[in-house]
């Protein structure tokens, strides 16, 4: 016969096992535009009475870039520019049929960029 700690730990296998995230990661190079458009993606989530974990800020990547500022003469002007790409993680916890849709169907500003795994 099997003891009580035996039968817990086989309900906490099967209930790790049936959880399922849906991870959202919102790209921007604008940081005020990245955070509405994290806010409208979470309250349509929270909409459908999903678990919501985030926004998680993750790290700015940076990219720079040295040009001279003349072709011929003077090498030794340059000019450096960047730019900041801004980035944020949501995940939608069990997420439903209806959660998924409605996602799909939700139109965000031009500039940010959304990548969706199911975990």
């Amino acid at each position: 016969m099997a003891t009580k700690a035996e039968t817990k730990k086989r309900e906490v296998k099967k209930v790790v096992e049936t959880v399922n995230k849906l991870r959202i990661r919102v790209r921007a190079y604008e940081y005020k535009v990245l955070d509405a458009s994290v806010k409208q993606i979470i309250d349509t989530a929270l909409r459908f009475d999903a678990t919501v974990l985030g926004p998680i800020p993750l790290p700015t990547e940076i990219k720079k870039y040295t040009v001279n500022r003349s072709a011929f003469v003077y090498k030794n002007a340059r000019e450096q520019f960047e730019m900041r790409v801004h980035k944020r993680l949501v995940d939608i916890i069990n997420p439903s049929g209806r959660i998924i849709e409605a996602l799909t169907t939700l139109s965000l500003p031009s500039g940010v960029n959304i990548d969706v795994k199911m975990i």
